[in-house]
């Protein structure tokens, strides 16, 4: 059994959140575009999960957080751009740094993929990354999901714009 418990993001989790992305800032601008100043304070967090809820309420996302064996906020796993007509969505997760290299990722991406088959009803997922970011293309591919096209200009990385490509997964029920 894991150490780990993933579910969906409440508002009493803002405080956790905000520490948790105040730590990890550095090691997530690594390999995504930075969030805005505004966003690190308890007034942006909050305004952050409000949003991010709201969206969850209207069908448009499925946020998550992933708590350590402790209670403690380790990453974080969403869906993102739900489409129930299309029936498809975007995945995405971020793990902190001293979380990295367990596992974690991909039992979040595994979650999501439930969600996704099991309360969502999706047929296919999304996800992409960056060129070079080489343990997030692990953990998608161990999840069953094959390298697409690619695409230019995905996110701006210290300054650099850099290119990256598109993943996908089509749900098959019992698969993954």
């Amino acid at each position: 059994m894991s150490p780990y418990t993933i579910r969906t993001l409440r508002l009493d989790d803002a405080p956790q959140l905000l520490a948790f992305e105040q730590d990890n800032r550095a090691w997530f601008e690594r390999h995504i575009d930075p969030r805005p100043d505004e966003f690190y304070s308890a007034d942006g967090v909050l305004a952050h999960i409000r949003h991010f809820l709201a969206g969850h309420a209207g069908g448009s996302l499925h946020p998550c957080v992933i708590l350590d064996e402790h209670g403690q906020l380790a990453g974080r796993a969403n869906l993102k751009d739900i489409d129930r007509q299309a029936q498809t969505a975007e995945v995405g997760y971020r793990v902190g740094q001293q979380h990295a290299g367990q596992g974690l990722a991909t039992a979040a991406l595994r979650h999501l993929i439930g969600l996704a088959r099991e309360e969502w009803r999706l047929a296919r997922l999304y996800a992409c990354a960056i060129d070079g970011n080489t343990a997030s293309i692990r953990v998608l591919e161990r999840c069953g999901f094959a390298r697409g096209n690619g695409v230019a200009d995905i996110a701006i990385v210290h300054g650099v714009v850099v290119d990256g490509h598109q993943f996908s997964l089509d749900l098959e029920p019992g698969s993954n």
